[in-house]
């Protein structure tokens, strides 16, 4: 026989219809309508921050500086190219309501604009009026607008009075959108916005203020942004420039969107290993029950390529059509939802049917029904015509021929390859990947030993019938109780690792906060107010520890005379700008791992000291030359040592440490972190803030409840994912139960024959149940565990702690979703007749 004949055998076949089919397609189509969705929403955003780049950014393109405005070259060079220009002075402030003891204080993310502001868009008010009248202000006083949490954290309404610095403002509207809020990035306070001019004489841009300026241009139609920034950052490679342009207005969301996408995407591929599993016991159970039929086509001839080849065509055929209901299924529903999500974004997003996320999610489909269907499938040669007629699938050898073996691996090598390149995130692919692998190991492992466990434990389950049964029948060889461990296990095994990390992550954030971080950052602290400053908290009796350093910001522009970017690639360290001091000696408590510090009173040429662990990272060593931009000047500093920085405790910690006179004549001013007891916060801040109004103070607490609230998104993010993931694995759970009901219905007859009554049989049934449920729930729990500590250890490099709570309802889950599937198949084999079921036997 042939293919033709094999093609043929499988469409008559097809005619009865999906029955035996129903699992494979539900598994397929959650597993790849999953991935679909997440890839199409993240593709979505994508052409949204494209269609609306000059909007998110602010203009055309943009030039930013740190701790400085543009020179008069760098204005020129703009006014050259561009046909309006707006700068935009952003920094933080304290925004102080009221006066003396009453006054109220909270921290703003302050932006200065100019008159040409905002160049694209429009900036949102309530009550609605434009930003201009709003920033005119009134009765001889400037506008000021604030975000809705700002105004109603200090009790303001439209027409009070309040301060920024020296100078007095009025609050004009509440500040409900602005156009360029995306590319500003993640914020630590709600924003304000004022006129640049109304700052003049507010003594908050004074020498050393860490400010940074925006220049937003808006070019002639058809300019071509690549050579445009080519030609600006040649013109000025040394100053420090950072180019952005409306090809990627927020690139800061990009990202984020990117990895957050990659990571949901992986959480879909365990989804589909899930699937996976349902799929394989979906496509053994329903070959188990074609054995009368394949015997007969061996008895006529049919050799063994037609009938795997006949069956082959089935399965595949059926997994297409899984695929392409989940291809319908995860395009659709973002585009339904499409109001929801948008409503729930910060940035605009474009919803249309994207070829290339659904192309990946139908590759990732079809490779997993591949890898998951060819072993059952490839048994089927093994078995003989003469013992087709009972027990076919159990007689065969265990493992399929080495073709098979051999094209599944090479299927499961191209997954990986595919996820990788897809994801764009290789080593985090392939842990997931080898997550995944162990786990089914570990799980598959576990449900051997049940099995031999309860074979065991039958014999001496004297006098408690219901249990014995339960036990014979784990221990038996037509129990469901390997793709029952394996399906529900895994998908458990996601669920508490998601939880374990979430856990962890805000505990890492939030816990123990008073013995490790301080109470306030004080920064733009000038030079001739430290003493001031330091005799103040001296004298407060809640303050327990003030460390200072001077503060100076420069970005990394070479290493070794060559762009660092081209030598460290994308590191943290040089996406943007980073802090820099000065130090004679060693600040105490520092650890130097490599290399020596410069001498006191050292005026030879730059040194510097580098954080030991980025500077692993980048691959730098003792020797290499760094330059740093600092307000505009080039300072190129050899590194003399490394040093331990540990940015974990919310503490003081500079990247770079510099020789005092590497920085000579350089204005700066001074940061102060301050540890206090938190009934004297309050006190704390109104002594300073009145003494020195141009001090902003930073409250270590209220930024972590802004980082949590983060959190707390990508905890329901991640978490939805791992639902679908535990979703798929109940599918497989009621596949089994579906799969077992004829055996059910069989041992609950011959038990009725001998006597046992209803009640007895249903709690065998359900102690089956639990006993699979709790072993699944308990390796899940160790595999999470395990994970959660990896991911915590290696990647946010926190301190681990089981989050038991969320542990014990892992466990808890296993039992009540296989008590679910269990008893809701108990139902007809109880209730069935027992001659009838008996004769239908003989």
């Amino acid at each position: 026989m042939s293919l033709p004949m094999a093609a043929r055998l499988a469409r008559r076949e097809l005619r009865g219809g999906l029955r035996g089919f129903r699992i494979l397609l539900a598994c397929l189509t959650l597993g790849v309508a999953a991935i679909a969705a997440v890839g199409s929403t993240r593709s979505a955003i994508h052409a949204g921050l494209v269609r609306d780049g000059a909007v998110l950014l602010g203009g055309d393109a943009e030039m930013s500086f740190t701790y400085r405005r543009a020179s008069d070259a760098e204005r020129d060079w703009m006014r050259r190219h561009a046909t309006a220009i707006s700068e935009v002075i952003d920094f933080r402030s304290m925004a102080v309501a009221g006066s003396g003891d009453a006054a109220d204080r909270a921290l703003t993310q302050v932006k200065a604009v100019d008159d040409a502001y905002p160049l694209t868009g429009r900036v949102a008010l309530s009550p609605e009026m434009t930003l201009a009248q709003a920033l005119a202000g009134r009765d001889g006083l400037p506008g000021v607008v604030m975000e809705r949490g700002l105004v109603e954290r200090l009790g303001l309404s439209p027409g009070d009075r309040l301060r920024f610095g020296t100078r007095d403002f009025v609050l004009t509207a509440t500040l409900t959108g602005e156009p360029d809020g995306a590319a500003a990035g993640f914020a630590l306070a709600p924003r304000s916005i004022v006129a640049s001019a109304a700052l003049e004489t507010s003594g908050l841009l004074a020498p050393g203020t860490l400010f940074s300026s925006h220049y937003r241009l808006l070019l002639p139609d058809g300019a071509a942004l690549a050579p445009l920034a080519d030609a600006a950052r040649a013109a000025f490679r040394d100053s420090g420039l950072r180019w952005r342009d409306a090809r990627n207005g927020a690139p800061g969301v990009a990202r984020f969107v990117d990895r957050l996408g990659a990571f949901l995407v992986l959480v879909g591929l365990s989804g589909l290993a899930v699937g996976g599993i349902g799929v394989s016991a979906a496509v053994r159970a329903y070959l188990a029950g074609k054995t009368d039929t394949i015997a007969t086509l061996r008895t006529l001839g049919a050799d063994r390529f037609t009938v795997f080849a006949s069956y082959f065509l089935q399965v595949g055929l059926l997994s297409g059509l899984g695929v392409v209901l989940g291809l319908v299924l995860g395009g659709a529903l973002p585009l339904a939802l499409s109001p929801l999500i948008a409503a729930r974004l910060p940035v605009p997003a474009v919803f249309a049917v994207y070829p290339l996320p659904l192309a990946e999610a139908a590759i990732y489909g079809m490779l997993t029904a591949l890898i998951f269907t060819l072993w059952p499938l490839a048994r089927t040669e093994e078995v003989r015509a003469a013992t087709l007629f009972r027990d076919a699938l159990s007689a065969g050898r265990v493992l399929p021929r080495p073709r098979y073996l051999l094209l599944a691996l090479a299927a499961l090598a191209l997954l990986l390859a595919l996820a990788a390149g897809f994801s764009g995130r290789r080593w985090l692919t392939l842990w997931t990947a080898g997550g995944i692998i162990g786990t089914l190991a570990a799980l598959s492992l576990a449900a051997l030993a049940i099995r031999g466990l309860a074979r065991r434990g039958a014999s001496g389950a004297r006098g408690r019938p219901a249990l014995r049964w339960a036990l014979a029948a784990i221990g038996g060889p037509r129990e469901q109780a390997m793709s029952v461990v394996l399906s529900l296990g895994l998908g458990l095994s996601v669920l508490a690792a998601v939880s374990q990390i979430d856990g962890n992550l805000r505990r890492a954030i939030t816990g123990n906060l008073p013995d490790i971080a301080p109470s306030f950052f004080f920064v733009d602290i000038q030079r001739d107010q430290m003493p001031g400053f330091t005799a103040r908290l001296d004298a407060a009796p809640s303050v327990s520890r003030v460390d200072s350093a001077p503060m100076l910001r420069g970005v990394i522009t070479r290493i070794n005379g060559r762009p660092a970017q081209e030598v460290a690639g994308n590191h943290w360290v040089l996406r943007g700008d980073r802090g820099v001091t000065y130090a004679d000696a060693p600040p105490p408590g520092t650890t130097i791992t490599e290399g020596t510090w410069w001498p006191p009173g050292y005026s030879g040429p730059p040194r510097v000291s580098f954080a030991a662990e980025e500077a692993a990272e980048m691959g730098l060593r003792l020797g290499d030359r760094i330059t740093v931009n600092i307000l505009g000047r080039d300072i190129t500093a050899t590194i003399t040592s490394f040093r331990e920085v540990d940015f974990s405790t919310a503490g003081m910690g500079f990247v770079l440490s510099m020789n005092p006179a590497a920085l000579a004549g350089a204005p700066h001013s001074f940061i102060a972190t301050v540890y206090a007891e938190a009934s004297g916060e309050a006190t704390i801040l109104r002594d300073l803030a009145g003494a020195y109004p141009n001090i902003t103070a930073i409250r270590v607490r209220d930024a972590i409840d802004r980082v949590s609230g983060v959190l707390a998104g990508l905890a329901s993010a991640t978490s939805l994912g791992a639902a679908v993931t535990l979703v798929t694995g109940f599918l497989v759970l009621i596949g089994a139960g579906a799969a077992g009901e004829a055996a059910r219905a069989y041992e609950a007859a011959i038990l009725k024959t001998l006597g046992a009554t209803r009640g007895r049989i249903l709690a065998s049934f359900a102690l089956r149940a639990a006993i699979l449920g709790a072993a699944a729930g308990l390796v899940a729990l160790a595999a999470g565990i395990a994970g959660g500590w990896a991911v915590s250890r290696f990647v946010f490099e926190t301190r681990f702690t089981v989050v038991w709570p969320a542990a014990l309802a892992i466990v808890s889950g296993g039992i009540a979703a296989t008590l679910l599937a269990g008893l809701a198949f108990a139902a007809r084999p109880l209730a069935a007749r027992p001659a009838r079921i008996l004769r239908s036997r003989d």
